[in-house]
């Protein structure tokens, strides 16, 4: 923990005197997985610890349950008589390839029509199986791309660092960060245990990495308005992820979605976004425009495979990233097994989550210090880096069970049932993790602050 801990606050800035750890054991990986979720958790807290110092000149105490973290990186979410629909596709996973293996990532449907269109199959797992053997692992994952899809072909770290995109990506710092002129001045509306009220985040991100940000934000205060496409959705993950939110829908295409979206972007205190790098530009929303709309934004984004080299503006998710980057080669070499095996639970998805929410704090702060406008960019890969360069661990203690008493006692109403949440593993000072509002629908709500 403590190198990847002094790695993490290096690289944000943070101090971490007044943090403090609870919990033992670890999810079993050949990596520090708990560690990353422990200490990616803890670089929240100390952002929003900085933060409360400078408004209140009282730097509160950071505790951080590594136990409680490790079961959040899984899964937060404990419903009543009722069960969330399967994380995968049933084409999504793993297929031997004639040269070694491939991921094939299918959860939404324009994703899995382009893998079958490639593989000329139906959508019938043996079907698949037996296409994809008649590949190399690199020409299918290239035309799967080129067709519009996801796939990644499995690589060892060796080999990563020796691709045009691994070194691309792997000479990125942890956040690359851009500052700018200062902007109008903004009253910090927050108190000691609602750190973030008032603070009005704008989230355009999906599935895990984005919306484990803004759900961290919304629990320390802020409002948080989700914006996504008529047509989306996610069902295996939305009871997840909208917690404490509000979640509208705009057609950024369609001239008046669009002005209702520069309204609110131009209203916005902190703008969240994981389209692939180039894609707001494609829509008109470029980084330079976005500033000119509201030059004080803090403005923080992620992808996944960097924002240098041939893959900048590749589709990806944290699977096919575990699958590229040498982590699900590695964990088949810890496991003396035949087939990859990814980490425990989606690490680089919630890591990039918590440190995409450290970084809007800290923009935050300085907004709130000088009416600075803030840029942060952050990538699955170069996360992916952080936890491959720490090395591979030695069998750490497993998690003890989880237990009634890990429940926060508040019954959650959702639109599917009743459900529970496993307790925040964050306090700092006198604030813990709250959400005024249960998981929601996406585009249940309307498209205003």
């Amino acid at each position: 923990m403590p190198q990847l801990l002094d790695t993490i606050v290096r690289e944000l800035d943070l101090d971490h005197a007044a943090l403090r750890w609870h919990g033992v054991g670890g999810l079993p990986s050949t990596f520090a997985v708990t560690d990353l979720a422990a200490a990616s958790m803890a670089a929240a807290g100390l952002a929003l610890a900085s933060l409360l110092q400078r408004q209140t000149n009282n730097c509160p105490l950071v505790s951080v349950d590594r136990r409680l973290a490790s079961f959040w990186f899984a899964t937060s979410l404990r419903p009543h008589g009722w069960q969330t629909p399967p994380l995968w596709d049933a084409v999504a996973g793993d297929y031997p390839t004639r040269d070694g293996w491939i991921r094939l990532h299918t959860n939404a449907p324009h994703h899995r029509q382009a893998a079958l269109g490639v593989l000329g199959a139906p959508a019938d797992r043996q079907a698949v199986a037996a296409q994809v053997l008649r590949w190399d692992g690199e020409a299918l994952e290239s035309a799967v791309v080129e067709a519009g899809g996801c796939a990644a072909k499995m690589r060892s770290w060796a080999q990563w660092c020796e691709h045009p995109q691994g070194q691309a990506v792997n000479k990125e710092p942890l956040v690359l960060r851009e500052q700018f002129d200062a902007a109008a001045p903004l009253a910090w509306q927050g108190c000691e245990t609602r750190p973030l009220a008032g603070i009005k985040v704008l989230d355009l991100t999906r599935i895990l990495a984005g919306p484990t940000a803004s759900r961290l934000l919304a629990g320390f205060g802020a409002e948080v308005l989700r914006i996504d496409p008529f047509g989306w959705d996610e069902p295996a993950v939305v009871a997840e992820v909208t917690l404490g939110k509000r979640c509208a829908r705009l057609d950024l295409r369609a001239t008046p979605d669009r002005e209702v979206f520069e309204r609110l972007l131009g209203e916005a205190d902190i703008l969240l976004h994981g389209y692939r790098a180039d894609a707001l530009e494609h829509l008109g929303f470029g980084a330079q425009h976005r500033r000119q709309l509201n030059p004080g934004l803090i403005d923080v984004s992620l992808n996944a495979y960097g924002w240098s080299g041939p893959w900048q503006a590749r589709r990806g998710f944290d699977s096919l990233v575990q699958m590229s980057s040498g982590i699900a080669r590695e964990g088949m070499r810890w496991q003396q097994t035949d087939r990859p095996v990814p980490l425990p639970v989606q690490a680089l998805d919630h890591a990039t989550g918590y440190l995409m929410a450290a970084e809007a704090i800290r923009g935050l702060e300085q907004r709130l210090a000088r009416g600075a406008g803030y840029r942060a960019r952050l990538s699955l890969a170069r996360t992916a880096k952080l936890l491959v360069e720490h090395g591979t661990m030695a069998d750490d203690l497993p998690l003890a069970a989880e237990t009634p008493e890990d429940l926060d006692p508040h019954l959650e109403q959702t639109p599917w049932g009743p459900a529970q949440r496993i307790k925040g593993p964050l306090k700092v000072g006198q604030a813990s993790m709250h959400w005024a509002r249960g998981a929601c629908e996406l585009g249940s709500a309307q498209a205003r602050w």
